[in-house]
């Protein structure tokens, strides 16, 4: 069998260079071109050592005209994203996407598109194994215990909040426990917004910083007793099975999937 092309999108920046070298190391896949406005026409091998001497491209429909991909893996911003993944399913590439930020409504404009010209895509806010089993894991204790918050760290250039992994694990949990949680009332308030946001009475904290990549923890509470279920990234590259996986298998599914957890369920 032929190897998956894969195309890299923001292949300049931290994440997309990061993605490059795993689909360089991987079995079965081939790097076939990068695309980064940032960087147009500079050879691929000048951003990431042992990658092809291709120029990188100004723009996804230059990409795909140039390297002829089979998946493309978008790592950019939520202002372009958008543009990437209309240019590439309408080429009929499948997407596997890790930016955040989307909307309800720009998730169902993806998933029509997808019908429409018949090709799937996989959009996760988290493509770390262990991300999504600390999601699993919240979920399941959901249903034993009361009282919930989330607090969530990212680096300092992270421009939304809550993060995409934060928004997923408080809808899975209050999806998996029915009601809303129990959430004391405060009468008295010496700073504005101290309890943080609130998802079916879940406190959600964002924190943003250097020294940090992506870090998340779920508290929960019950009669005399505390859990907490942490997840500590220590470097971009724990995203990579994750997205070696879906770049893999992201063709084997119809229209749009959201999240890393339909894979891993599938295994």
């Amino acid at each position: 069998m032929a190897d998956i092309r894969v195309m890299v999108c923001g292949a300049g920046g931290r994440m997309g260079r990061t993605v490059v070298e795993a689909v360089l190391g991987a079995d079965g896949l081939e790097l076939a071109g990068g695309v980064d406005p940032a960087y147009p026409g500079t050879p691929l091998c000048d951003l990431v050592p042992g990658a092809p001497d291709a120029p990188v491209s100004e723009t996804v429909l230059e990409g795909i005209e140039a390297c002829g991909p089979e998946v493309m893996v978008d790592f950019t911003r939520p202002e372009v994203v958008m543009g990437n993944m209309r240019a590439a399913l309408h080429a009929k590439v499948a997407c596997v996407v890790g930016t955040t930020g989307f909307s309800d409504n720009a998730l169902e404009e993806v998933r029509a598109m997808c019908e429409k010209h018949e090709t799937s895509a996989l959009i996760a806010p988290n493509f770390s194994i262990g991300a999504n089993l600390l999601m699993k894991f919240a979920e399941e204790a959901s249903r034993a215990l009361d009282y919930a918050t989330v607090i969530e760290w990212h680096h300092e250039n992270k421009i939304d909040a809550p993060s995409g992994t934060a928004m997923m694990t408080v809808e899975r949990m209050a999806a998996a426990r029915g009601k809303d949680f129990e959430n004391p009332h405060t009468t008295h308030f010496g700073m504005e917004g101290v309890r943080g946001g609130d998802h079916a009475g879940i406190q959600v904290f964002s924190v943003r910083s250097m020294g940090v990549v992506a870090n998340q923890e779920v508290v929960l509470g019950g009669l005399g007793e505390t859990l907490k279920i942490e997840h500590v990234t220590s470097g971009r590259d724990s995203f990579m099975p994750g997205v070696i996986m879906a770049v893999r298998r992201v063709r084997d599914f119809d229209g749009l999937v959201y999240g890393l957890q339909t894979l891993l369920d599938s295994n």
